[in-house]
C-alpha cells in the first residue's frame, strides 16, 4: 500500500497533478491525502471585526467542502477500487502542514503542482513548490501545470556521483521504472570520464538499487549544469526528471539561488526530487 500525499490550494495547477497522480498510480493499492494548509491565505486577509478563531472555523468549513467536493469528483469520473482518499484541512504553513503529515503517515511521495493561483509564466516554479523541495524530508514529484499524464518511459537521473543513494528514495525510482519498463538514464556532467573510487563505489550502488529498471550511464562536457541537463532532455525525449536533493549538491545550490532561472533549469516534464537529508 502506498501513501501519496497531494497538496491542493484549488487551482487548475493542483486539479491537474490529482489527475496524474491518480493516472500514475492507477495500478496501485494506494492511500490518497488531499491536504489544504490554509494558514498563509487567513494570514494574508485584511484585518477586519471577526476574531481569529471565527476565521479559522469558516476556512476550515470551506477547506473540508471543497476537499469532499474534490473526492467525490474523483471517485465518479475515475472510480477505481484500489484507491482510498482521505482529506486534510490543517491551520499550518504549507511546509509544516505537509512535513508534519510526512511523518505522521510515513507518507511514500509528495505530489503536486509546479504552479497555484497565482501562476506567473516567468516564474519557473511557484514558491510553495521551492519551499517544499528544500525543506520537506520526502520525496517530491512536481506536475507542470500544463502537463498532460503520459507513461514515464524514458526517465533523466543526473549525478555526479559523489552522494551515498538512499536505498528507500532509489527503491521509489526502481519502482516507477519496473512498471513502466522505463528507461533510466545516469547523466555525468564532466570534462573527465575517470571516476573517483568514491564515485565508482556510489555508481556501482545506484546500478544495484534499480535492477528493475533499463539503466544506463552517459556523460557530457561541463558547460552550465540547468542547460546540460534540459538539453539533454530534450535531445533524448525525457518524459521524467529526477533528482537527489543533498549537502553540497547542485540541487541543493539551485534551490537557495534568488530564482531557480538563474541557473536555467526550467523543466517542461515532471520533476521528481529525492531527499538524501536526514528523515
Amino acid at each position: 500500500m502506498k501513501n501519496i500525499l497531494i497538496p491542493t490550494d484549488f487551482s487548475d495547477s493542483a486539479e491537474n497533478a490529482i489527475t496524474f497522480a491518480l493516472d500514475l498510480f492507477k495500478c496501485d493499492r494506494t492511500n490518497f491525502y488531499l491536504m489544504h494548509a490554509y494558514a498563509d491565505e487567513l494570514y494574508a486577509m485584511s484585518p477586519d471585526s471577526e476574531g481569529i478563531d471565527f476565521k479559522k472555523k469558516k476556512f476550515h468549513e470551506a477547506s473540508e467542502k471543497k476537499l469532499g467536493e474534490i473526492i467525490s469528483k474523483n471517485i465518479k469520473e475515475k472510480h477505481n477500487p484500489r484507491h482510498r482518499f482521505e482529506s486534510i484541512s490543517v491551520f499550518e504553513s504549507l511546509v509544516d502542514g505537509v512535513n508534519d503529515f510526512v511523518n505522521l503517515k510515513n507518507i511514500d511521495l509528495v505530489l503536486m503542482g509546479t504552479k497555484g493561483q497565482t501562476a506567473d509564466k516567468n516564474i519557473t516554479f511557484g514558491s510553495h513548490t521551492v519551499q517544499v523541495f528544500k525543506y520537506v524530508k520526502c520525496p517530491v514529484l512536481a506536475i507542470p501545470s500544463d502537463y498532460t499524464f503520459s507513461q514515464p518511459k524514458k526517465i533523466l537521473f543526473p549525478s555526479d556521483y559523489m552522494v551515498p543513494y538512499k536505498r528507500r528514495e532509489l527503491k521509489l525510482l526502481d519502482t516507477l521504472a519496473g512498471r513502466f519498463k522505463s528507461e533510466v538514464h545516469s547523466l555525468y556532467i564532466s570534462d573527465f570520464e575517470d571516476l573517483s573510487h568514491r564515485q565508482e563505489d556510489n555508481r556501482l550502488f545506484l546500478k544495484g538499487s534499480l535492477p528493475n529498471a533499463n539503466l544506463s550511464f552517459t556523460r557530457t562536457e561541463v558547460k552550465n549544469k540547468g542547460i546540460a541537463i534540459m538539453d539533454y532532455a530534450h535531445e533524448h525525449k525525457m518524459d521524467m526528471l529526477v533528482m537527489v536533493n543533498s549537502r553540497h549538491s547542485f540541487l541543493e545550490d539551485m534551490l537557495y539561488r534568488s530564482t531557480v532561472d538563474q541557473i536555467a533549469l526550467n523543466p517542461v516534464i515532471p520533476f521528481m526530487v529525492l531527499q538524501n537529508l536526514p528523515r
